[in-house]
């Protein structure tokens, strides 16, 4: 059962309740999405549930799984994978699309692996981290599609490792990158902020005279949009030029995808078009600070019968710039909250409605542990129920 509270939430409605209509904004981009993660509020959709090919923004899924795996310590960072003759051999030249520039029989650890997806959009380095850890391309990619499953990707499947056109297999939504890009900043914050940001990358050594070779990043936001941080470009001729990418202002963090788009140029100005926009023509309404107590709500079968709930982050509602709007709130959870609960865990949302935004839904966790109830309390509980 759904249970909504109120109570002290009143306090927040302090803005003066006028109509402000939603900041304009248009693109040539036929498919365009843009979410603010800090208040989960969507500030732009354009044909964003279409299925499209991603190109190399399928990549982000290969990087979601290796940091899942560094993450629970099934895969380490200096961990070494070979890069077998036959991956070189298919992957390797001008018909191959972007590369890291790997040798055959080379080794190669899953560090520079992943700096040579993320950086450099490395087909091959994509190829031989798939095959590294699931011994094919094809078993890897059951891993995706399962991690896919896990965050909510319902309208999205892989069949490639990299993206690389596969006559419709792999097919995604704007929306589902953008869910995408919050599941890999949000769960995985420290690789993230390693892998994402970095400016180029050196790997592979030109034929005959055996200079190194770097290669820049191709995110568009990077050094154009302060506090652009990722995620990843894509371009087929199939797909058009993408981009899905993800910037942070004073605590906001906005994510942006774009498709579809005919040029390298165009793909640039449309980004750093796009994410400004999301930054200046929107602002945050503050609504609580980290750990400000929300509201209580009720437990069942717990060594107590209600337990707080806090804000886990500082929240704050984001509304058109420059404009006050009627705001109202509550918050949503199954309740009763059947004990025991641990502090910190997500056991509530609070939801706020604007006029001029969908419903935006901050999470809220539990202020303290709750142990179960002991016997008699169980008992007890019971017998209320039975006479209730």
């Amino acid at each position: 059962m759904k249970t909504y509270l109120f109570g002290s939430l009143s306090l927040i409605a302090l803005a003066t309740p006028t109509m402000a209509a939603a900041p304009p904004f248009d693109t040539p981009a036929p498919i365009a999405y843009m979410v603010d993660l800090s208040s989960g509020a969507e500030l732009y959709a354009k044909d964003a549930d279409r299925r499209i090919p991603p190109a190399s923004m399928a990549k982000m899924m290969t990087v979601y799984v290796a940091f899942d795996m560094i993450k629970k310590g099934e895969l380490k960072p200096n961990q070494m994978f070979t890069v077998r003759p036959e991956t070189w051999q298919k992957w390797h030249g001008p018909a191959a699309g972007s590369t890291m520039f790997l040798s055959a029989n080379e080794q190669v650890s899953v560090e520079n692996l992943l700096y040579g997806i993320v950086t450099l959009s490395g087909n091959d380095a994509c190829v031989v981290l798939a095959e590294g850890i699931a011994g094919t391309e094809e078993a890897f990619v059951q891993r995706m599609n399962d991690a896919a499953k896990r965050i909510g990707l319902t309208e999205s499947h892989f069949g490639t490792s990299n993206g690389w056109p596969d006559n419709g297999v792999t097919y995604v939504t704007a929306r589902d990158l953008a869910k995408l890009a919050k599941a890999t900043i949000e769960n995985h914050p420290q690789l993230y902020k390693q892998y994402y940001s970095k400016p180029n990358f050196t790997w592979g050594k030109t034929l005959g005279a055996g200079d190194p070779i770097t290669q820049a990043n191709r995110d568009p936001l990077l050094g154009r949009v302060a506090g652009a941080d990722g995620l990843k470009t894509g371009h087929t001729d199939e797909a058009g030029y993408g981009f899905t990418g993800s910037a942070e202002q004073n605590g906001r963090r906005l994510v942006m995808v774009l498709a579809g788009l005919d040029s390298f140029n165009q793909r640039i100005s449309e980004s750093v078009r796009f994410m400004e926009w999301g930054f200046r023509a929107w602002q945050a309404k503050p609504l609580f600070k980290q750990g400000a107590k929300v509201e209580t709500a009720d437990v069942q079968l717990g060594s107590e019968n209600q337990v707080g709930l806090i804000a886990p982050r500082n929240l704050a509602v984001t509304l058109p710039g420059g404009a006050a709007s009627n705001i109202q709130v509550k918050v949503v959870y199954d309740g009763p909250i059947k004990a025991p609960i641990k502090k910190g865990q997500h056991i509530a949302d609070l939801v706020v409605s604007t006029p001029d935004t969908p419903p935006q839904t901050m999470p809220l966790v539990a202020e303290s542990d709750v142990g179960e109830a002991g016997f008699f309390g169980r008992v007890w509980a019971a017998l209320k129920s039975f006479f209730a």
